[in-house]
């Protein structure tokens, strides 16, 4: 679904339950858009849960099994969760074979058992097309929970996936796009995001959140809002897989970034004709997406060769935070400016 009008759901149901109680217990709801929900159960244990499913990646049925699983995990790994328990979420087409089901599912259970978690049941039910994900549950110390909120003025960006797998994969469907830079992508959305949510712990994250359906520029803002400050993003440093370039160039594009772009573009502080190739990729919505990590500036370098030494696919600082939101305005008063690195 689109940013805009979800945020008109949200807007309107949040209107309609605002009388109702909130528990002291819950300590992240939809406030600000973060990546999963957290309620306390003890002083020092919470559960953070959340759900995603998504349509088919490849032509893989195990494969796309183990990207839909790592894209559910990923909102746990965001949070500084580890996730525990999963269920099964699954729209089959009758014609889809058994034998193809079972394969999505087996993915999805090797993956989940890859990140610690187990998958205990679900539910299915048939329908037009396909979809496959999982609800997770995962835990958290009270006291280590990442939000998308507290980056801090002075502080970096660090994204830990290459962009671009919206682009990928609509290029390989317009057959301009070859199956193997396809599957060679979906391995690496695959790869679950532990380490980084680990190794952002280790290194004092101050925020995080995961790229995905938003694509770059939705999550960037949504950190931006929620922490109260402004971004800026050097294009020139984003990491991507080697055809998005290219497939930009070549007009490649999608729904999803129609609408990211419609939606954000205009909260962006860098006018629309300034935006390249490169540029563009921001509004990309991705699967599976990296880590947005927001950290102390002292702690950047010393982050990435982590991320590097862990065999993380991308380890880039692409950004820094630049001031309050109530401060100095960037480029149009925007929280998100597009500028190159110096």
């Amino acid at each position: 679904m689109g940013p805009g009008d979800l945020q008109e759901i949200l807007k309107r149901a949040g209107a309609g339950a605002s009388a109702a109680p909130v528990s002291p217990r819950l300590l992240v709801g939809t406030e600000t858009g973060d990546d999963a929900a957290v309620y306390a159960l003890t002083e020092d244990l919470a559960l953070v849960m959340t759900t995603d499913f998504i349509t088919p990646v490849c032509d893989d049925p195990f494969l796309y099994g183990q990207v839909a699983a790592a894209n559910a995990l990923s909102d746990v790994y965001a949070m500084g969760g580890r996730p525990l328990l999963a269920l099964a979420v699954c729209a089959f087409p009758d014609a889809l074979e058994p034998a193809i089901a079972a394969e999505i599912c087996a993915g999805g259970a090797a993956k989940a058992a890859e990140g610690g978690a187990v998958v205990a049941g679900g539910h299915t039910v048939r329908n037009a097309e396909l979809f496959y994900g999982l609800a997770v549950t995962g835990q958290v110390h009270p006291r280590d929970i990442i939000r998308n909120a507290g980056a801090r003025p002075g502080d970096r960006l660090v994204l830990t996936k290459p962009l671009g797998t919206g682009i990928l994969i609509n290029g390989y469907r317009s057959g301009v796009v070859g199956e193997a830079d396809l599957l060679a992508a979906c391995r690496i959305m695959a790869e679950l995001n532990l380490q980084p949510s680990a190794l952002m712990a280790v290194h004092g994250a101050h925020a995080a959140t995961d790229v995905t359906g938003f694509g770059l520029a939705g999550h960037a803002l949504g950190m931006a809002r929620a922490s109260g400050v402004r971004l800026r993003v050097w294009p020139d440093r984003l990491p991507t897989f080697a055809e998005v370039p290219r497939l930009i160039e070549a007009g490649v594009t999608s729904k999803g970034a129609r609408l990211n772009r419609q939606t954000y573009e205009p909260e962006l502080g860098a006018p629309p004709a300034g935006f390249g190739a490169r540029e563009l990729v921001v509004f990309d919505p991705q699967t599976a997406g990296g880590l947005l990590v927001a950290l102390p500036a002292d702690r950047a370098d010393a982050f990435v060769d982590a991320l590097e030494n862990a065999g993380t696919p991308a380890a880039a600082i692409i950004g820094e935070v630049i001031g309050a939101a109530g401060g100095s305005p960037g480029p149009g008063g925007k929280l998100l400016e597009l500028a190159p690195s110096t």
